[in-house]
């Protein structure tokens, strides 16, 4: 019997709204400064009210294979037992984080 693949919950921010997804594979990436995640997770449910983040979620990430994150956009990594429900929340901040670099030199 074969062991079932992770299940990570992803947590980034991205052009003033903060993602919630949920992917089968998450590694560093070649590409240095970043993250690579893949296989996305979507809420299969049939539900009567649909989550209008979920679906836009979903369109935004259909023909993704893969996606590269920067480092310093991620806010957390959760690997769960169970599938949630993908979704968007925009950030009402007047405030943007300017990202800084990964290392910083010794004085």
């Amino acid at each position: 019997m074969t062991k079932p693949k992770a299940l990570y919950k992803v947590i980034f921010i991205q052009a003033g709204k903060q993602y919630e997804v949920f992917v089968r594979e998450l590694h560093s990436s070649n590409i240095f400064g970043f993250i690579e995640i893949g296989d996305f997770v979507w809420d299969t449910q049939t539900t009567i009210v649909l989550d209008p983040s979920h679906e836009k979620l979903k369109d935004e990430f259909t023909a993704v294979d893969h996606t590269f994150l920067p480092m310093h956009c991620i806010l957390r990594v959760d690997r769960v037992a169970q599938n949630g429900t993908a979704k968007i929340i925009e950030l009402n901040d007047k405030v943007t984080h300017f990202p800084g670099p990964v290392y910083t030199p010794k004085k």
